[in-house]
């Protein structure tokens, strides 16, 4: 049985890679942990569009945080180490770790981070792109 994907359309040039990062998207969309909160700032006359992630990072130092954009895509990993000195009696904030990925937009810029009270909060932005049209000369024999 043969997949037809949307991506297989001959409209649709140079598209092969996306369907990879969606894919990759929807896997790490499953699981539930950190939540988070998408915030868009709606655009002003000189100011672009802005987004804020923000994370529930209870727990997790600057140190065991990882910020990166890699093919298009956001990712936060959170790795604690496991303090072995503690004698827990009940055990219900679990020390583990995470990987959290969004797929970031052709021109949007990761602008910055901020940890504060337990919640990471990333800051986006698009820039309004400039409309470029070009006339392309058509060669001959």
């Amino acid at each position: 049985m043969t997949r037809v994907s949307l991506f297989s359309s001959p409209y649709l040039l140079g598209f092969d890679d996306f369907e990879r990062i969606l894919e990759r998207a929807a896997k790490s969309a499953n699981d539930g942990y950190p939540p988070y909160n998408i915030e868009r700032v709606a655009r002003a006359e000189d100011v672009p569009e802005k987004f804020r992630i923000t994370l529930a990072v209870a727990g997790f130092a600057r140190d065991e945080l990882e910020i990166t954009v890699e093919d298009n895509q956001l990712i936060i990993r959170g790795r604690q180490v496991e303090d072995g000195s503690r004698a827990y009696l009940h055990r219900g904030i679990a020390a583990r770790q995470f990987q959290r990925a969004f797929i970031v937009a052709e021109g949007v810029e990761v602008k910055n981070a901020q940890l504060e009270n337990g919640l990471l909060a990333i800051d986006l932005e698009r820039p309004e792109l400039q409309r470029i049209v070009r006339k392309i000369e058509i060669k001959g024999v």
